[in-house]
């Protein structure tokens, strides 16, 4: 599993000390994908454990409906699911006009075209690099082309876009992903929360040469491991 549910103030300060730069927190509702994981309260509630931004990727259906108890919760980055937002732009306009950062979320079969009109009004695209709503699942290496021609989109467009990714990130794909153009990386059952003692470090050695704009951010919800057709 990711972080412990039963302790997560002391999580987040341990992850904090170990150099992680922001929380991400994976908000599931049992719709949008088979899982359910914590709302609004729980974020809340870990709001005044620390001063690093909180990263809240909204795997729901219906997105817009949550909005402002997310953000009043404490949410500094809201990521919408591509695929079950029905008002994008609606959407992306009250996230904006809250003062707090906007990002949508694609899976790995939704192709870029999806949100091309819409990249100027944003700050951040997270593209899943497993299919949400387990951990354990193996990467999927189709994705990183994906990455590097959404890099090359927002070099066009002269846009300073962050790119985030999250799925079976770890010490063996992240040089791949941050070569094809991620600069935030969300590290999981593979990477941070493998040992208690190292997982951060392993991660965090993959900067040694890469400029300090790159981030590691810890996946903070508990998630099912995939069944078996999902695992390697």
């Amino acid at each position: 599993m990711c972080a412990d549910l039963s302790q997560l103030g002391k999580e987040i300060r341990r992850l904090e000390k170990g150099g992680c730069d922001l929380f991400h927190f994976d908000i599931m509702d049992g719709h949008f994908v088979p899982n359910l994981t914590f709302g609004p309260p729980v974020v809340a509630s870990l709001r005044d454990k620390t001063n690093l931004p909180f990263d809240i990727h909204l795997m729901i259906e219906n997105p817009e409906n949550y909005l402002s108890q997310f953000i009043k919760a404490g949410g500094d980055i809201i990521s919408l699911p591509v695929e079950s937002c029905l008002h994008l732009n609606r959407a992306v306009s009250l996230i904006k006009d809250a003062g707090v950062k906007a990002s949508v979320a694609l899976s790995p079969a939704t192709p870029l075209s999806s949100i091309e009109y819409i990249l100027e009004d944003l700050d951040m695209v997270l593209l899943m690099t497993v299919n949400p709503g387990f951990v354990g699942q193996s990467f999927i290496p189709q994705v990183l082309p994906k990455i590097k021609r959404l890099r090359e989109m927002l070099r066009e467009k002269n846009l300073s876009l962050d790119i985030e990714v999250d799925g079976n990130i770890n010490k063996r794909t992240a040089p791949a992903v941050i070569s094809a153009g991620a600069n935030i990386l969300v590290g999981g059952t593979s990477s941070i929360f493998k040992s208690k003692r190292t997982g951060v470090e392993e991660l965090r050695s993959q900067w040694e040469l890469i400029p300090n704009t790159y981030h590691l951010t810890p996946k903070m919800s508990q998630e099912p491991r995939a069944k078996r057709l999902y695992r390697a």
